[in-house]
């Protein structure tokens, strides 16, 4: 059963695991909070299991056909499904499919806009928590609807790759819509990390890029049209929304599904004889190839969402710890990548493996750019006297990086 909406405090995580494994403390006026281990964490441990206080799939993502339950956002797609549209080859078949854990019958839509859910209680927990106050009903495709403006102004200033969504706002607003204790949540929502005035021009401006940055007002506008709600009235002003916007950028945590990928690790646990541990794994690498060749990146269903305690974790080049969703859902698990000592602070990465792998002067320069610090971790630390030489694969990337974006919003307004 779903749990009454008042009671998401209590079940965003574990509390009687993480009262006894980690702690919120704070550091100073820089770095703000951070997240330390009460006892002994071993590598490989589950440090703790958290879901979002709100969640949201991104709009582009969504429109391109990545099915995901609207509460969980658990891939509704069985994996052969997936694997035939990433690949563009309707005939394919998936060895064992058994494998895939989707479970269409239990998928069920909203009745009055049709919004789809992976189960029962996903759809109770989404009208419980937020979706009364952002259910469409019939006019779930009206394009003059005050919700759907907002989102198509969204997809005009944010294109793939996505990296925020103005849903994730809307859910915040309807969450204390519909909220019994309006109070409790907005204390909530102000625990997260926040910004100075100047820092949040900064990450509005990243947010909507050079070309969009200074539309920020006529976002406003759709969202105060299509949202407004009187407890909130300081996020509708410019200067709240700013900070609305800011907090959503500089908190959201990235999430993705892939009931394709959930198969690809199921068929990695088999006990298979050589021949056919060869055969399946050469099926496996050509399928791969094929949706890299027809999709490119883009396998996963993807949203972000925003996490209490995992927000409280800050960044090294080292990281003792890393986040995945291993369930195909918004539950964000928290690893050790090493063992962790009492006392010691908890940190993860906001650097992919490859932007790890590059010079001190790379890392602080994108660390700078998106998130507005300079890192001072044991490795940057060690590397103090490294040239500040940007690394060439880093230079190779922003001019690919430049050509994709070209060509991606050129195939965006084809849509």
């Amino acid at each position: 059963m779903a749990a009454p909406q008042d009671d998401m405090f209590s079940l965003c995580v574990d509390p009687g695991k993480v009262s006894s494994c980690v702690e919120v403390r704070f550091i100073d006026k820089t770095k703000g909070k951070g997240l330390f281990a009460r006892r002994s964490i071993k590598k490989g441990d589950t440090i703790f299991v958290e879901r979002p206080v709100v969640s949201s799939q991104f709009l582009w993502n969504a429109l391109y056909k990545y099915r995901a339950c609207e509460y969980c956002m658990r891939a509704l797609e069985g994996a052969e499904e997936n694997a035939r549209r990433l690949s563009g080859k309707p005939g394919l078949s998936l060895p064992y499919p058994e494998l895939c854990r989707v479970q269409s019958d239990r998928q069920q839509a909203c009745p009055h806009c049709q919004v789809m859910y992976c189960s029962s209680e996903c759809r109770q927990a989404a009208a419980d928590q937020y979706h009364r106050a952002l259910c469409l009903g019939p006019s779930h495709e009206d394009p003059d609807h005050p919700l759907n403006k907002l989102k198509d102004a969204w997809r005009s200033m944010h294109y793939p790759p996505e990296s925020s969504s103005i849903t994730l706002m809307a859910r915040m607003v309807a969450v204390v819509k519909q909220a019994n204790d309006k109070g409790r949540w907005q204390k909530l929502f102000s625990q997260f990390c926040s910004r100075t005035a100047n820092e949040e021009e900064e990450i509005a401006h990243k947010l909507l890029g050079e070309k969009f940055k200074g539309q920020l007002a006529l976002l406003q506008g759709f969202f105060s049209a299509a949202l407004y709600e009187d407890h909130l009235s300081q996020w509708f002003t410019p200067g709240g929304f700013r900070s609305l916007f800011s907090l959503v950028g500089t908190n959201g945590q990235g999430i993705g599904t892939s009931s394709l990928s959930q198969w690809v690790h199921a068929c990695d646990a088999l006990q298979l004889p050589a021949q056919q541990r060869e055969q399946l794994d050469s099926f496996i690498d050509q399928l791969y190839k094929d949706i890299e060749k027809e999709t490119g990146d883009f396998l996963n269903c993807e949203g972000s969402g925003l996490f209490l305690l995992q927000s409280s974790c800050n960044h090294s080049c080292i990281p003792n710890a890393e986040a995945a969703f291993p369930d195909n859902n918004f539950l964000l698990h928290l690893s050790a990548l090493s063992d962790v000592q009492p006392g010691e602070e908890i940190c993860i990465s906001y650097l992919d493996c490859c932007q790890r792998d590059r010079s001190r002067h790379s890392r602080h320069k994108t660390l700078r750019e998106n998130y507005l610090f300079v890192c001072s971790c044991a490795r940057c630390t060690s590397q103090a006297d490294e040239a500040d030489v940007t690394s060439e694969e880093e230079e190779e990337d922003e001019a690919e990086g430049e050509a994709e974006g070209d060509e991606m919003e050129d195939e965006m307004t084809d849509v």
